[in-house]
């Protein structure tokens, strides 16, 4: 075998830091499973068994002092009894690397994993694959506008198959995410569960449009009351209020209802309700009404669209 520094690139006076980052960007290059180089297995295997030298401090001390080769075997019999050749078995593959931290099996495995969990995210197979925790999912459910004013409680599928219901707080924002935790993909190795993250989206209202924390509404209004004035009962989240429409009112005047749109949430203070006021005509052509406009149109002229020329 090659020299544990020429294989890894690295001087002698490599600190052991250096050691460690010249394996992981090399075992990362070259692992069978991800690397398009050629000869990617042997290089791999290469790289391993270069770092079983530099990366124990033992046995990198010995290979300096000429005590044991490139292979960690004993380069003189009475050497030996120090241990530092490669168990039986050990293919210097994939899952094969025998990192010793001391001699000790638990501190040698929970090494093996720190490695390998960093350099693949903790999915490779083997001994040395790291407890891995389960994935997170996402999914959306529409809520009616007045469950999300005054908070309820809806059910929603995941996708791992489970039904829950979850709890809507007054005042949800549109787009708000609640975090369920542990409520996603099961962890490997006894890691612990991912998190379903809902997403909140506001049904459509048949009433109100949202905008922010404001909601609109389109509220008719007879022409009687337009001309002459009148209070009229609108409906809100709430429930209906009464408003005054001022004489006179033109259509599409809009009217400002203080505190009637989505309630407070947070820092964010309750919305107004904005009503624009739509005149409506009979739904039947009126005889009177329609001789009414004929004498205004003649007698009082007026022109709305005055101005408005480009």
């Amino acid at each position: 075998m090659r020299d544990p520094y020429e294989v890894l690139g690295l001087a002698k006076s490599a600190s052991a830091a250096e050691v460690k980052s010249a394996f992981r960007k090399l075992a990362k290059k070259f692992h069978p499973d991800q690397s398009k180089e050629s000869r990617a297995k042997e290089r791999f295997a290469e790289i391993g068994s270069a770092y079983e030298i530099l990366g124990d401090e033992k046995k990198r001390a010995a290979y300096d002092r000429g005590e044991i080769d490139a292979e960690g075997k004993p380069r003189a019999p009475q050497f030996e009894g120090f241990g530092f050749g490669r168990r039986p078995g050990a293919s210097g593959e994939f899952h094969g690397f025998n990192f010793d931290v001391g001699g000790d099996p638990a501190a040698r495995a929970g090494f093996e994993a720190d490695i390998l969990s960093e350099l693949f995210g903790g999915r490779m197979g083997g001994r040395g694959r790291a407890p891995s925790r389960g994935e997170d999912v996402a999914v959306s459910v529409n809520v009616p506008l007045a469950m999300a004013a005054g908070g309820g409680s809806a059910r929603v599928a995941l996708p791992t198959g489970k039904t829950l219901d979850v709890a809507i707080p007054a005042g949800v924002e549109d787009g708000k995410q609640i975090r369920l935790r542990g409520q996603g993909r099961a962890g490997a190795r006894s890691a612990p569960a991912g998190d379903a993250i809902v997403t909140i989206h506001y049904a459509p209202h048949p009433l109100f449009k949202v905008e922010g924390r404001d909601l609109r509404l389109d509220l008719p209004i007879t022409l009687y009351e337009a001309v002459l004035g009148a209070k009229v009962r609108t409906p809100t989240l709430s429930g209906e209020v009464e408003i005054a429409i001022p004489p006179g009112t033109s259509s599409g005047r809009v009217l400002r209802l203080r505190g009637k749109g989505l309630p407070a949430s947070g820092e964010a203070p309750a919305g107004d309700l904005l009503a624009a006021l739509r005149i409506a005509m009979p739904a039947q052509e009126d005889a009177d009404l329609s001789a009414l406009m004929r004498r205004w149109r003649d007698e009082k002229p007026y022109d709305p669209r005055a101005g408005l020329s480009a």
